[in-house]
């Protein structure tokens, strides 16, 4: 079955790009969410980056009665955490690898593509980017959680992982990212745990720290 590619917004620093940055957005947003980021990175000039910001599909959403609206999976219970659409999260994660694939049939090797997602869209990036059997450049997730257990693939046995969360999240409490955070390790992995003075948003440090990361990952 040919799986139909996400619809994704593209911002290419310099031409050709030799990296790619593939970052999902939280529920009931869009690829535009994170689409103002970008320049605040702070990126070099000389970092061919391309940036892939693509749309959820639109799904009911039970919580919210049943709207549609665009969303990586279903949301079943507000203990989000607790009872979870796993085939959602599936389908998603493989709509992503779908993404991850493109990108190396455009000349990225897999070792330079990063896997971003805020919120929902980090519950996403940590199924597609653990399980991934290419080695990833990075995985960065925001003010997210672990939806469900992932076997990671030997191949991201050493995967570079940056996890980011406000103190005074009132959605996804901050408990549930530093749970994710111990899983990694219990993985063998060694994320990169931050914590800043925020809700369920960013702030311009965070995305200065991001900046930063991203230009060790990439450089």
């Amino acid at each position: 079955m040919i799986m139909t590619l996400l619809e994704c917004i593209e911002i290419e620093l310099k031409q050709p790009a030799t990296a790619s940055v593939i970052w999902l957005h939280g529920l009931g947003a869009s690829g535009h969410d994170f689409e103002p980021i970008v320049p605040e990175l702070q990126l070099p000039a000389d970092l061919p980056v391309r940036f892939l910001f693509p749309h959820a599909p639109e799904i009911p959403v039970t919580v919210n009665g049943g709207m549609i609206m665009p969303a990586w999976y279903d949301i079943l219970a507000m203990d989000i955490d607790r009872k979870v659409d796993e085939n959602g999260v599936q389908a998603s994660a493989d709509a992503v690898d779908a993404l991850i694939a493109r990108e190396m049939d455009r000349g990225i090797p897999s070792e330079r593509i990063i896997v971003a997602g805020f919120s929902q869209g980090g519950a996403v990036a940590y199924q597609c980017a653990l399980r991934h059997p290419k080695p990833l450049a990075g995985l960065l997730t925001l003010s997210t959680y672990m939806a469900m257990p992932v076997t990671l693939n030997d191949a991201n046995a050493q995967l570079p992982v940056m996890v980011c969360h406000g103190s005074m999240d009132p959605v996804v409490p901050e408990q549930l990212g530093q749970r994710a955070a111990a899983s990694l390790k219990q993985m063998g992995l060694s994320p990169e745990y931050r914590t800043y003075p925020m809700e369920h948003m960013v702030c311009l440090e965070q995305i200065r720290d991001i900046g930063a990361w991203l230009r060790e990952r990439l450089a």
